[in-house]
């Protein structure tokens, strides 16, 4: 009789913990891209790739064409959707030259350079010489990032990101996804 006591309070734990288990999933919806400036850069691509139903990756390329580029400043904004796309936790403007520099002086820009920094080739300071690229970046590499660590309630999200040179801005880029 204590061995099946024992091995249903087992079989109960494991149960319990396996049904109240959340698994959130990040999916990408749209990408945009707009140069507000077109003799200051040009977007060669932006969009988003369906490979098949489970794998969806954006990509992207800005190609500058005044460099080298010294002085960026990056205005990031999250919105969430309720009744249109409405400010939602966050909306900061980071000096990408002086982030670049000292990455770990603000952790909330931190947590998003995170996201992007191992599909793209920002990856020194100041100045920009080269084309920025944004190369196949998929939602499985952000699903832990932003469900375990950094948890966000379920619906839809914008992160709406302008690009600012010399104190014009230059572009905006929007990313939209998911959070079922």
């Amino acid at each position: 009789m204590a061995i099946k006591l024992s091995l249903f309070s087992v079989y109960l734990v494991f149960f319990t913990y396996y049904f109240t288990e959340v698994y959130s999933l990040v999916e990408f919806t749209n990408a945009q891209c707009e140069s507000l400036d077109k003799d200051f850069s040009l977007f060669e691509y932006c969009f988003l790739k369906s490979v098949n139903r489970s794998y969806k990756y954006v990509s992207l390329k800005v190609k500058l064409l005044k460099v080298p580029i010294t002085k960026v400043k990056v205005k990031v904004a999250l919105y969430k959707r309720a009744n249109g796309y409405l400010p939602f936790l966050y909306n900061i403007t980071i000096d990408a030259c002086r982030f670049l520099k000292a990455p770990n002086t603000n952790q909330i820009a931190l947590y998003f350079y995170n996201l992007f920094k191992d599909y793209s080739n920002i990856n020194h300071t100041c100045p920009f010489i080269n084309d920025l690229v944004l190369d196949k970046m998929s939602y499985h590499s952000i699903n832990t990032k932003v469900t375990k660590i950094l948890p966000f309630p379920e619906g839809q999200y914008m992160i709406e990101m302008h690009w600012i040179a010399y104190d014009i801005d230059r572009a905006v880029t929007k990313f939209y996804w998911s959070l079922t």
